[in-house]
C-alpha cells in the first residue's frame, strides 16, 4: 500500500493525551514533539502557497500505511457553516492525520447527534441545547470540541417595526423555524417577561425570509451568516436597490443574554472508553481545528471550497457566510475548539429555565461533567501551537463583503 506523508504540523498525533498508544494504522519515524513555550508566530496559512509548501517540505516526516475511514455527520447542508471541516479534507489536513473522512450532508429530518448515537456517523456536528436535550433522552454522545464561540441567532424586523429589544416583541407576530433552533426566541421572550402563548403571536417559519419580506410576520428568525444576507440580496421595491443594513433592525441574542453554544463536535461517549477511538477522536479534531484555522485566513479560498462541494448558495453569499461564520469562531480567547465553563453553564441554565408552549423546559437536570471534554481540543492547539499556527485568533480581522441581488 503506497505511503502517505503527514507533515509535521498536523503529526502531533494523541500522545499527550491517551498516553503512548500504538496507532492502529499510523507509525511515526520521530517523537512528534517540538518546543511551544514561545508565544505563537503569525499564521502559516497566509497563503494556500505556503500551506502546499510546507507539506512538501514534510514530506518524508511521517507515514502511514492506511487510511482509517471515518464519517461526519453535518447538521444541514453544504455551506460555508461547515468551512473548516471541508478545507480539511480539500487541503489534505484529515489525509495528513491518516484519516479518510466522508462528510454526510445533513437535512430537516436528520438529526445528527442521534445518528452519532445510534452509529450511522463516527462524530456530528449539532448545536448544544439540541444535543444536550438529545442526551437527557439517552443519546451516549460527548462535547469534544466547542468550534463555535458565540451564537449566531438573530431576529430580523424592518426598521419602521420598532423591534430594538425581545420586550418588543410584545403584541407582535415572531418567526421561528422550529426543530429545536426556537429555543433562544422563547429565551428571550421569558427573559422580558413575556408569555409566549398570550403576548405574542408565534409563526412558524419557512428557512428563509419570505415571510418578512413579504408582511407576513413582524420579525424573522435568522443566522449571522445566512437568513440576514438573504434580505440584504432582496431588491427593496422603494428603491429599486438592494436593502441596506439600516432598513432593518437586528435583535441578537448574545446581546440579550440568551445566547447559547452553537455547532460543536460530538463523538460517542460509549466509544471513547476504546483507546483506539480517542485516537482517532484526536487526530480528527486535530486536523478540524486547523480547517478552521486555515478558513480564517483564507476565507475566499474556504468558500470557493464550499462552492466546488456543491453548495447551491451563490458567490458572494458564500463568501458572506464564511466570514460570518469566522466572526462566531474567532476570536477564541482560550483556543479554538476548547469550551468556556461561564459560556457552558450560560447554556445550560438556559436551557434549564426555557420553557416551550406546553410548558416543558429543553433539558429537566443540569448534564454530567461527562458531557463534555477539553481534553482534546486543548491538545490539539498545543500541538497546532507548537507548530507555529496561532490558535487563538487575537489578531483576526473580518473581511469586507459586498453582496449582490440573490447572493450571486
Amino acid at each position: 500500500m503506497r505511503g502517505i506523508a503527514r507533515s509535521p504540523w498536523v503529526r502531533l498525533a494523541t500522545l499527550a493525551t491517551v498516553g503512548a498508544m500504538a496507532l492502529s494504522a499510523c507509525t511515526s519515524s520521530d517523537s512528534g514533539t517540538a518546543e511551544s513555550s514561545a508565544a505563537p508566530e503569525p499564521s502559516l496559512f497566509a497563503s494556500s502557497a505556503a500551506a502546499s509548501a510546507m507539506a512538501e517540505e514534510s514530506a518524508m516526516a511521517t507515514e502511514c500505511t492506511e487510511l482509517t475511514p471515518v464519517t461526519l455527520q453535518l447538521q444541514w447542508v453544504v455551506q460555508a457553516q461547515f468551512g473548516g471541516y471541508y478545507a480539511a479534507k480539500d487541503k489534505g489536513f484529515y489525509e495528513n492525520q491518516c484519516l479518510d473522512v466522508t462528510i454526510l450532508e445533513g437535512g430537516v429530518d436528520i438529526v445528527p447527534q442521534t445518528v452519532l448515537a445510534q452509529g450511522g456517523a463516527d462524530f456530528a456536528i449539532s448545536w448544544v441545547p439540541k444535543a444536550l436535550a438529545s442526551r437527557e433522552q439517552g443519546a451516549g454522545i460527548v462535547n469534544v470540541a466547542q468550534v463555535f464561540q458565540r451564537s449566531g441567532t438573530l431576529q430580523v424586523s424592518f426598521a419602521d417595526k420598532g423591534i430594538t429589544s425581545a420586550a418588543d416583541f410584545k403584541g407582535k407576530k415572531i418567526g421561528n423555524w422550529g426543530f429545536g433552533n426556537e429555543y433562544e426566541v422563547f429565551a428571550a421572550i421569558s427573559k422580558a417577561g413575556l408569555d409566549p402563548s398570550a403576548d405574542v403571536e408565534l409563526f412558524q417559519q419557512q428557512f428563509d425570509m419570505q415571510a418578512l419580506l413579504n408582511g407576513e410576520i413582524d420579525a424573522a428568525e435568522a443566522m449571522t451568516y445566512n437568513e440576514y444576507a438573504q434580505v440584504l440580496e432582496a431588491i427593496n421595491p422603494d428603491t429599486g436597490a438592494l436593502y441596506q443594513p439600516e432598513d432593518f433592525n437586528v435583535v441578537n441574542y448574545n446581546d440579550e443574554g440568551v445566547a447559547m453554544y452553537q455547532d460543536a463536535i460530538w463523538a460517542s461517549e460509549e466509544r471513547l472508553a476504546d483507546p483506539a477511538y480517542q485516537d482517532i477522536t484526536q487526530r480528527f479534531v486535530q486536523a478540524s481545528l486547523m480547517g478552521w484555522v486555515y478558513c480564517r485566513d483564507n476565507a475566499q479560498e474556504c468558500a470557493d471550497i464550499i462552492t466546488a462541494n456543491g453548495s447551491k448558495l451563490g458567490a458572494s453569499h458564500q463568501l458572506w457566510m464564511m466570514n460570518e461564520v469566522n466572526k462566531l469562531v474567532w476570536p477564541s480567547p482560550a483556543g479554538v475548539g476548547v469550551i468556556d465553563q461561564a459560556l457552558w453553564d450560560q447554556t445550560v441554565n438556559v436551557a434549564l429555565n426555557t420553557k416551550n408552549l406546553e410548558g416543558a423546559t429543553i433539558i429537566t437536570a443540569a448534564p454530567p461533567a461527562e458531557a463534555f471534554t477539553n481534553q482534546y481540543a486543548e491538545a490539539a492547539n498545543a500541538a497546532l501551537q507548537a507548530e507555529g499556527l496561532n490558535t487563538t485568533g487575537d489578531d483576526f480581522a473580518p473581511i469586507e463583503v459586498t453582496l449582490n441581488e440573490g447572493g450571486n
